[in-house]
């Protein structure tokens, strides 16, 4: 019987390179977006590439508080449902009081795992890669310029290649 090297990868040690948006919008912007990398780097792995901080408007719900957004590559030996609540962690640790709320607020600082190498997965608690990448400039915009030739493990297409299909919540999504 054949095991998944996807699903095997996790079994064993090794590292992998992890692909993370930041963002924020409330208190000091930057400040909390370098922190977070701070803690990143600290609890995760060595951050390997970072973008340019760009400022973007709020995506999917209304605010006068606009977003600083950027994208790290962090290489890591942990699995990517760790990685997961580490920055849960690290959010909750730079002020992030998630709520019940089931639409997008204000926030110190959001961590959202886009990529995990070329690994394809879902769970309650976590699908890899992000399914909203191809919806959200201020994803896509720092994705090109730090990883340009990286393929989408799914649409089989580089990010240099990769198009906006809307700045909107698709409405099949939550």
């Amino acid at each position: 019987m054949a095991i998944d090297f996807r699903i095997s990868r996790f079994l064993y040690i090794e590292t992998m390179n992890l692909i993370l948006g930041i963002g924020s919008n409330l208190g000091e912007r930057k400040q909390n977006i370098i922190a977070a990398c701070d803690l990143l780097e600290r609890k995760l792995g060595k951050i390997l590439a970072k973008s340019s901080i760009i400022e973007t408007k709020p995506w999917g719900f209304e605010s006068n508080d606009l977003f600083l957004n950027a994208v790290i590559v962090i290489e890591t030996d942990k699995t990517p449902l760790e990685a997961l609540e580490i920055c849960f962690q690290i959010e909750r640790n730079l002020g992030r009081v998630r709520s019940n709320a089931t639409t997008y607020q204000s926030r110190t600082i959001d961590l959202d795992i886009l990529f995990c190498d070329d690994v394809i997965m879902s769970s309650n608690r976590l699908t890899i890669p992000h399914p909203l990448i191809i919806y959200r400039d201020f994803v896509l915009t720092p994705l090109k310029e730090i990883v340009p030739n990286f393929v989408h493990p799914v649409l089989k297409r580089k990010i240099s290649d990769l198009e906006l299909v809307s700045n909107e919540i698709p409405s099949d999504k939550p």
